[in-house]
Formats: C-alpha cells, sequence, structure tokens
C-alpha cells in the first residue's frame, strides 16, 4: 500500500504522454480514414532531432520544441499528399492499404534510423531531470520528478490548444465536417486535400515534440517506434476509433496499468496486460470504453 500513491502518479504522468501520442492517432484516423502505424517512427525521430539539437546547441530541450514542431508539421503536410495518392489509388480498401503502407513507412524509418544513428539507447539532458517535488497529505506521500511533471503540462495544453482549434475556429469546423461526411463537407466547401494535409501536419508535429519529451523523461532509441505505436493504438481502440473524447480516460487507464506492472509485478508481462484488457473490454463493448467508436 505504501507505493500505490507513487504506483498512481507514475501512470498519470505516463497516461499523458499517451493522450498526445493518441489524439493525433485518432485524429488522423477521424479525418484521413487511416490508422497510421508509422506513429511511433515520428516520434522516433522526433526524439532523435532534438537530442541532437540539445548536444549541438546546448539549449534546454524544452525551449526547442515549437523549432521541432515546425519542421516536423512541414514534412507532415508535405508528405500527406503521397499517403493520399496512395489511398485513392487503391478502390479496394482503403483502409487496410493506409494500414500496410504506413506500416512499411515505419519499417523504413526505423531502418534508416539504426543505420545513422545506431543501436544504442540515449536520452535528452534537461534541467528538468535532476528536480522533483515531494507531495504529502492523508497518511500518503509521493515524488514527482520535474521532468514528468514538465510533460504533464505539456500534454493538458497540447490538449486544451486541440480543443480550441476544433471547437472554436473556422478550420476546426471543416475538420469536424470531414470526419462526420467527407461528400458533404466538399458541398459545403471544404478543401479536402488541402484540410487532410493541414491536420497530417499538425499531427506529426506534435508526435515529433512528443518524441523529445519521452527522450528527456524515459530514453530513446532507433528502436523505440513500435512500441508506441502499439500503445497508441491501444488508447484509439479502447477510447473508440475517431471518439476524441474517450481517449484521455483510455491513455489514463493505460498508464496506469503500466505503472502498477513497473512496480508490483513483471515489467515483461506488460503488453500481455494490455491486450488482455484491451480484449476483455472489446468484447463487452466492440466500439471501446463509451460505446461512441466506429
Amino acid at each position: 500500500m505504501e507505493l500505490l500513491p507513487q504506483a498512481l502518479m507514475d501512470g498519470i504522468m505516463l497516461g499523458a504522454i499517451y493522450i498526445i501520442i493518441a489524439i493525433g492517432f485518432s485524429l488522423v484516423y477521424g479525418v484521413m480514414h487511416v490508422i497510421d502505424f508509422a506513429v511511433g517512427e515520428w516520434i522516433m525521430l522526433g526524439a532523435f532531432a532534438g537530442f541532437y539539437l540539445t548536444e549541438w546547441t546546448h539549449v534546454e530541450p524544452m525551449l526547442l520544441l515549437p523549432g521541432v514542431f515546425v519542421v516536423f508539421a512541414a514534412a507532415g503536410y508535405l508528405f500527406q499528399p503521397l499517403i493520399h495518392r496512395v489511398l485513392s489509388g487503391h478502390r479496394g480498401n482503403p483502409l487496410l492499404m493506409g494500414l500496410v503502407f504506413t506500416f512499411g513507412l515505419g519499417l523504413m524509418f526505423r531502418g534508416l534510423a539504426q543505420t545513422f544513428f545506431g543501436f544504442y539507447s540515449h536520452s535528452i539532458p534537461s534541467r528538468f531531470s535532476n528536480g522533483s517535488f515531494f507531495l504529502q497529505g492523508g497518511g500518503f506521500s509521493t515524488t514527482v520528478s520535474s521532468v514528468r511533471l514538465a510533460g504533464l503540462v505539456y500534454a493538458l495544453a497540447i490538449t486544451g490548444i486541440l480543443h480550441y482549434l476544433l471547437k472554436h475556429t473556422d478550420f476546426g469546423l471543416g475538420v469536424r465536417a470531414l470526419a462526420q461526411n467527407r461528400d458533404a463537407a466538399g458541398l459545403m466547401g471544404v478543401d479536402n486535400k488541402r484540410t487532410s494535409a493541414f491536420v497530417y501536419g499538425i499531427y506529426v508535429g506534435i508526435s515529433a515534440m512528443t518524441g523529445v519529451l519521452i527522450g528527456m523523461i524515459l530514453s530513446l532509441s532507433a528502436k523505440m517506434g513500435p512500441d508506441f505505436t502499439i500503445f497508441a493504438f491501444f488508447v484509439v481502440v479502447l477510447a473508440g476509433m475517431g471518439y476524441l473524447a474517450g481517449v484521455p480516460a483510455a491513455a489514463f487507464l493505460l498508464g496506469i496499468i503500466q505503472s502498477f506492472f513497473l512496480i508490483y509485478l513483471d515489467p515483461g508481462y506488460t503488453l500481455l496486460a494490455v491486450f488482455a484488457i484491451l480484449y476483455t473490454i472489446l468484447l463487452v463493448s466492440p466500439r471501446g470504453l463509451f460505446g461512441k467508436g466506429v
């Protein structure tokens, strides 16, 4: 019981990171109908960008996040037409084609990263890494590292910005229209290609920034991508495919599960537990935790 508050706190901190990974993943699925299995590799590339920029400039990596976002958002914007071309050229099952294409893209990125960056693990040094806060009350106590707290603040900020963008701007109105009915949105004047390119660019930029934070909190390597792809997929399916509002609850659930296995049980069984829980929940509610997914 003494470790319970610490396990819950660590789970919340991990869940905050998973929210950002999965929210972009879910948004891209809702607008483009693509299950992007390259999400982990975008995170990995962003982590390496933060690592080398920090090493070369000696600037606090938190200050590099806006620059990383701009560069990767531009890359995602320019890359999206290729995905659109692949999907539009396959009339049989574009959803499956998108999954296969992005899976292959992830393999290519991972292979290139292993060639250029090597197989070793690294971490991104930050001034936040050494600080921590001690919280006590109600007979319980827990320690929160400054860098994990910064990750939580980042997650809340990005979630708030995306919520405002989707709910209170003309661009967000167009995104929601595309997600609901692409043909009707086109008739209302929404540019499908341009809006999808912007959405994919935003998603790639956010994923890359999250990679920098993961490199600060945990570690980074050329092989890190598949784990985060699996976690993003778990959160989005558990929340309900395309149902953004369910992502936070599913992400915090994943973070707490992972934290409990790290502290109380064998970390090697984390993925087994994750998919056992996912399988059980989907048996009861095939459309996710809240029954509102596709």
